[in-house]
């Protein structure tokens, strides 16, 4: 189509409508584009950690039942977005056609791009789903997608394999954000630092901190918090159910010289961590809540109701310069990308 439409992908909306295609219940996913669209050829799938998890919990780990899910989500809505937990991921693919239209580009037919936006806004479909990887939160498919003129995207890097780019590209959000925000000399909690995005944070705030700085690292596995230590990605590791905040306060205050914390960052992919990101912060401190499992009202009503005067952030998955500061992680990082390696490869 030589049409040019909303750069944000509006004419896409199929219902309600008026609104913006992450909020919307269904989306045109007709892959012939408009002269503002890009089309992709799609390789695999990163679902986002906690879609993923709803997914095997639902479906008791059967890939068939999985499979089947998913292909029912995208047929109803037009986008990969999980109806339970309204988060998607994101893809990577190759470029099958440019429209005409997208100016300043520099992208040609047949480069390989990670998406950067979510799957929750994203037009897409699957002919075939190939196989599906439980322990990496992707999915191998045949399938197209559409990426709208406001679509940001990052080239797959030549010095490291699609699948080591991807793993870390899907969460290039978290230790981006966590490099702006850590100061030297803070002290850092991060919650689900055994998980991808939590050992990239953990990294990057060990960076930023400085010899004054304390970071500590909640896991909830013995191998996490062993790998933890071993790689020097924290400071202290500490075992604990997030979804039991006064235990958890306890262990982690032992952990900072009974101070509380400057910042917490919650990458985490199970409910009801809100208040184990907002009780060990000290006031005037701040809690970045990365995780897609969080819950805006649970945290907002949580720090009222025990007087936390705490800045919460809501964990955008794009800051400025997001896929080059995750990228230079596992490249300074030869602990990092050999973790990576072992776990999500």
């Amino acid at each position: 189509m030589h049409k040019k439409t909303c750069k944000y992908g509006t004419n896409r909306v199929l219902e309600p409508a008026g609104v913006l295609p992450q909020a919307a219940q269904k989306i045109d996913n007709s892959m012939e584009i408009y002269s503002n669209e890009i089309l992709i050829d799609v390789l695999a799938l990163n679902i986002d950690s906690a879609s993923f998890t709803q997914l095997k919990q639902e479906a008791n780990g059967d890939k068939v039942k999985i499979a089947k899910k998913i292909m029912e989500i995208v047929a109803d809505r037009g986008k990969m977005q999980n109806p339970v937990t309204g988060s998607g991921g994101m893809l990577i693919g190759k470029i099958a056609k440019i429209g005409v239209n997208i100016k300043n580009s520099d992208l040609k037919v047949g480069d390989k791009i990670a998406t950067l936006v979510s799957l929750s806004l994203t037009p897409l479909k699957i002919t075939e789903i190939k196989e599906i990887h439980m322990d990496l939160d992707r999915v191998d498919v045949i399938a197209q997608a559409i990426l709208f003129e406001s679509g940001i995207y990052a080239k797959l890097p030549d010095d490291m394999s699609e699948a080591l780019a991807l793993a870390a590209l899907d969460v290039a959000g978290a230790p981006a954000q966590t490099a702006k925000l850590v100061k030297p000399g803070d002290s850092v909690l991060v919650l689900g630092a055994g998980g991808k995005s939590g050992m990239m944070c953990c990294y990057e705030a060990m960076k930023r901190v400085g010899p004054t700085g304390n970071v500590v690292g909640v896991c909830i596995l013995e191998e996490d918090r062993e790998k933890l230590l071993s790689n020097k990605l924290c400071h202290h590791a500490i075992i604990a159910d997030v979804t039991k905040p006064l235990e958890l306060l306890e262990k982690v205050m032992e952990a900072n010289n009974s101070q509380e914390f400057d910042i917490s960052i919650n990458c985490v992919n199970v409910p009801n961590s809100e208040m184990a990101s907002i009780l060990p912060v000290k006031n005037g401190g701040t809690a970045y809540l990365f995780s897609m499992a969080v819950s805006f009202t649970k945290s907002a009503l949580g720090a009222e109701g025990v007087g936390k005067d705490v800045t919460m952030i809501i964990g955008n998955g794009y800051t400025r310069g997001h896929a080059e500061i995750t990228l230079a992680g596992l490249r300074e990082s030869a602990a990092l990308k050999a973790i990576f390696e072992e776990k999500y490869i």
